[in-house]
């Protein structure tokens, strides 16, 4: 059997790709796997990481205003889906599977125009536009809230959930304390701004390090790489009393095992890993994302008191407050936890290589 995954650009998009991957290769362990991705992008390292091979596009997205570059993308598409056309020729796959991102059209365009079976995994409850666009033409849409077919054809949708790495959940909290050198007494708040970091998060956390300080918690900060050398900086005088700045966390099992609440961006991936793992959190959506999609996951939360929601214009002068008083009030974070376990999707993963293995079924 072989598969081509394509796709990526954050962690959002590689992360649910290399889950796919990986219950496809638990399946069928002989199972030819190539992912595609954009050049330059995070997936080129991140793939390989993973135990994949992955070959690049020269393929970027269009930009909100006129520039050269939009006026470059037109051929740059040509080009990538000719790419991916010899490479789906060479490769010869059984199916193509798109998590979004730069790299997913021009392959899914080249696989549909030879007629190979295709599938769509979106992760946003607002749909992406390269999912958008590519809808029509695929034979499989699996997607992780309910009410898409605003965006898509109904009879192509199936309800899986976003995959998440299954061992997200299974962090040992002893062990997890012992890994990042944290006293078991004290609280611990955990703080992501998904995987290129987020500025509004890194510079209220950096701000309120002394209060944390104050108040005796603990603090896994991950600031992603742009903003690390900064925080390192900050974070450094208030090391000895449990607060440390990461640049990016490997062993997210673990962070989640170790934290009593979580202050995060609202990003599909860390959402559906939130559910998965129980933890009661603090969103505070991104505004610099397509059509306010954050927001719009964060809500699906909120409105079923599973999520504190904290805007990001008021992330200044409000977060820490929230934060503070969730981490004084145990009771609080029970009914939160126990909310958005409700919410999780553990199977999604394996619903969705189900899918993929049928369409593969009915071809053959």
């Amino acid at each position: 059997m072989k598969v081509i995954i394509s796709g990526g650009g954050t962690g959002g998009h590689i992360f649910p790709a290399v889950a796919i991957a990986n219950e496809l290769r638990r399946r069928q362990p002989d199972a030819e796997i190539l992912f595609v991705g954009a050049n330059g992008r995070m997936e080129m390292t991140r793939v390989p990481e993973a135990g994949y091979k992955i070959v690049g596009l020269d393929i970027s997205g269009l930009q909100r205003r006129l520039t050269p570059q939009n006026l470059l993308f037109p051929i740059k598409v040509m080009r990538a889906v000719r790419k991916a056309g010899k490479l789906l020729e060479s490769f010869r796959p059984d199916a193509v599977v798109g998590v979004g991102g730069y790299a997913s059209a021009p392959v899914l365009l080249a696989a549909t125009s030879h007629g190979i079976p295709s599938l769509i995994q979106e992760q946003n409850s607002y749909a992406g536009l390269v999912n958008k666009l590519l809808a029509r033409r695929v034979n499989k849409i699996c997607v992780a809230y309910e009410g898409m077919n605003k965006f898509f054809p109904a009879e192509k949708l199936v309800l899986t959930g976003n995959p998440v790495r299954t061992e997200i959940a299974t962090g040992d909290r002893a062990a997890a304390l012992a890994f990042f050198g944290l006293d078991a007494s004290r609280p611990v708040l955990l703080v992501i701004g998904g995987s290129l970091g987020a500025r509004t998060l890194n510079q209220a956390t950096a701000a309120a390090l002394p209060r944390l300080q104050a108040a005796g918690v603990q603090v896994l900060w991950q600031t992603g790489k742009l903003y690390y050398p900064q925080a390192q900086e900050q974070a450094a005088p208030f090391a000895a009393a449990g607060l440390h700045a990461l640049e990016f966390v490997q062993r997210m099992d673990l962070a989640y095992a170790a934290a009593d609440v979580v202050v995060s961006r609202a990003g599909a991936l860390s959402v559906s890993e939130l559910c998965l793992t129980g933890k009661p959190s603090i969103l505070v959506p991104s505004p610099n994302v397509a059509e306010d999609h954050q927001t719009k996951n964060a809500m699906a939360l909120v409105k079923h008191d599973a999520a504190l929601l904290v805007k990001d214009s008021e992330a200044a002068t409000r977060l820490y407050d929230e934060a503070l008083a969730l981490l004084q009030d145990p009771a609080r974070q029970q009914q939160l936890s126990a909310n958005v376990r409700q919410l999780a999707h553990p199977e999604a993963t394996s619903t969705i290589v189900d899918e993929l293995l049928k369409l593969i079924k009915t071809r053959s």
